[in-house]
């Protein structure tokens, strides 16, 4: 267990501090700084599905607020994860199929990006595979003999511990719920005895109850899930990539021996194997969710990244195998133990450049580090600014000193006052006169919004646009990935204004050349 916990821990920290965060992470940076009332306050209207996540990195985040201590429960969360695939691994097979899968894990890319990522998912990963190992341990403690009846006989202390654990993880994010489904295959593989149904019915069935009011909040702001589409067989042919291995090289010979440790998926009756966890595991929570999805769109490869758990292990597996053909040829245990290790070192090789890309500020969907620098070569103390849509606030409030000073055209009430993720904006008559106040306008807004050929859906956001494109021509601008900082002037005052003047004080800029 201790060698994949500290390569996880070592992959994780090489280059924790990007420099900048994106747009997700920016969400719990500044919602975390907020005092516990106004989180309480955020999570009734929106957000509710990362409460228990938020108020844990509250207390983080109070010890140092920056990005490096924000992605520091996710490196850790990573690392137990290695670990805890390692155990299952040596607990359902042998010691050197734990380390094996546990070293797999800690090498794949996706387990690295996420261990990198100030979100709740490598938490979640972590406690879904220690809830996997627990059910494994009471699943043997129930089927070794008779026991008392309900969560205190046959194996109970682990079904307790089991419930406890899943529940936790549930409320780190609900669609870890869909693990119940994946252990009741585990069950169902393993042609468990009616004892250990029953109580492993009893702890997930507590789990789902105590879920139900999270579940009920979260379904009344599902307008946050509106941009998802339905996943189609590309999205299943990515994510399964993902899990085994993004580079060529490693994803077929990764699929050949998941195939080969497939081979013993159930064993004696209440028997638990390798393959009947693994399978499960990898398989029915992505299924499950892109099923679900065809009706009411809900996925993303994140909210399964606990299932990732399940590739290595079946991987590690097919390699046991053959390993054990091998060994026939009278080739000692630790040798065979080493070369897979060799082979792991192999694959790490491989994917090493998608390891370091996925390492740059420009791998993630946007750099809000990026936004602000631009934004204070570009704005001076009181510039009027109009973001669009107001989502794009977000750079402001977690890099709010390339801002000091500006002021914010049609902010209302702000953020954390507000209890929103971005504060309460003005209403369309307000926002309208100030804006017929206004000569010159900076505008920080999601490229697709200002290059839009209509407004978006909101009063308020249609607004603002149709009164930049119908009043104002748009000038110099500064793109940064989906990002744009770009000054409006109004058209009776266009021509020749559409530059940022100069600062106060500063030299006149040389006369511009004719044209020829």
């Amino acid at each position: 267990m201790a060698v994949p916990v500290a390569v996880m821990l070592v992959l994780g920290l090489w280059g924790i501090d990007r420099g900048g965060m994106w747009r997700d992470e920016a969400v719990t940076f500044q919602v975390a700084q907020r005092t516990v009332p106004q989180i309480w306050q955020l999570l009734h209207g929106v957000d509710a599905v990362h409460g228990l996540y938020y108020l844990l990195m509250h207390a983080v985040l109070a010890l140092h607020p920056g990005e490096v201590l924000l992605r520091l429960p996710s490196v850790c969360g990573a690392a137990a994860t290695a670990g805890l695939v390692a155990a299952l691994g040596t607990r359902l097979a042998r010691p050197r199929v734990g380390l094996w899968a546990g070293l797999l894990y800690a090498v794949t890319p996706m387990a690295g990006h996420y261990a990198q990522e100030g979100r709740s998912y490598a938490l979640v990963a972590a406690g879904a595979t220690g809830a996997t190992l627990l059910l494994v341990r009471a699943a043997a403690e129930g089927s070794a003999g008779p026991g008392e009846a309900g969560l205190r006989g046959g194996g109970g202390r682990s079904w307790w511990a089991y419930g406890a654990i899943l529940g936790v993880t549930c409320w780190l994010h609900e669609l870890a719920v869909l693990l119940v489904l994946a252990h009741a295959g585990t069950l169902a593989l393993a042609r468990a005895r009616g004892r250990v149904w029953r109580l492993w019915g009893c702890a997930t069935g507590a789990v789902v109850v105590t879920l139900l009011p999270m579940v009920a909040v979260s379904h009344a702001q599902s307008a946050q899930l509106a941009w998802l589409t339905e996943p189609t067989t590309e999205n299943a042919q990515e994510l399964l990539r993902a899990f085994v291995g993004p580079t060529s090289g490693v994803y077929w010979t990764g699929l050949a021996l998941a195939a080969v440790g497939l081979t013993r998926l159930a064993g004696r009756r209440g028997e638990v194997t390798c393959a009947g966890v693994a399978l499960p595991l990898a398989v029915v929570p992505p299924v499950a969710l892109m099923l679900a999805s065809q009706f009411s769109p809900l996925y993303v490869d994140r909210y399964v990244l606990y299932a990732l758990a399940g590739a290595p292990l079946l991987v590690a597996a097919g390699a046991d195998r053959v390993a054990g053909t091998v060994g026939r040829l009278r080739i000692g245990s630790p040798v065979l133990a080493f070369t897979g290790v060799l082979a792991v070192f192999c694959a790490f090789a491989h994917q090493l450049p998608l390891l370091r890309e996925d390492r740059l500020p420009a791998h993630r969907p946007d750099d809000l580090a990026a936004v602000s620098r631009a934004a204070a070569r570009e704005l001076r103390p009181g510039d009027p600014v109009l973001f669009l849509p107001s989502s794009a606030r977000g750079t402001a409030l977690t890099y709010p000193a390339a801002f000091r000073g500006t002021r914010d055209v049609a902010l209302a009430l702000g953020a954390p006052e507000s209890g929103t993720l971005y504060g309460t904006e003005v209403g369309p008559d307000t926002l309208r006169r100030r804006l017929a106040g206004l000569d010159r306008v900076w505008v920080v807004a999601d490229r697709y919004v200002v290059d839009a050929a209509r407004g978006p859906g909101s009063l308020t956001e249609r607004l603002k646009f149709d009164v930049l494109n119908q009043q104002f021509a748009p000038g110099a601008e500064v793109v940064r990935k989906r990002a744009v900082i770009r000054l409006y002037v109004r058209r009776s005052l266009a021509t020749g204004s559409l530059e940022r003047p100069p600062a106060p004080g500063s030299p006149p800029a040389p006369p511009r050349p004719g044209r020829s």
